[in-house]
């Protein structure tokens, strides 16, 4: 696999991370441990993934972490929502962190439709060659 840090889904996961550790500065000192440090750790651990990930040997492999990106990925967009609802995120920056969240969402989506079928195909060439 590829360095992580030059693959635009790591990129814009990075951008969503810095954007929720900056709101979250602003949140209640009382949610220090609750809601600020969920959001940030499933935030965080997106790109943290994505960068274990592509530190594994095979295309499968990288296809499992995926979908444990995916799952952090809709953990952050929960917190988000949960943050909002509890009137200690704004509107607006809910808007611009989930629409980030969103595009982090579509790419894992896609990266894994792609690292799946690249998957499915070597393993009928090395069928086909037996």
């Amino acid at each position: 696999m590829e360095d992580f840090k030059k693959l635009k889904v790591w990129q814009k996961a990075h951008e969503l991370t810095l954007g929720v550790y900056r709101a979250s500065r602003r949140f209640p000192a009382e949610e220090k441990f609750g809601i600020t440090s969920q959001l940030q750790r499933a935030a965080s651990s997106i790109g943290a993934n994505i960068a274990e990930g592509c530190g594994r040997r095979s295309d499968g492999d990288f296809g499992r972490f995926l979908n444990i990106f995916r799952g952090s990925a809709s953990e952050t967009e929960y917190h988000l929502i949960l943050a909002r609802d509890l009137g200690i995120l704004g509107e607006a920056t809910f808007k611009d962190l989930n629409d980030k969240v969103q595009e982090v969402q579509r790419m894992l989506a896609a990266l894994y439709t792609s690292v799946i079928e690249n998957v499915v195909t070597k393993r009928m060439s090395k069928g086909a060659s037996s």
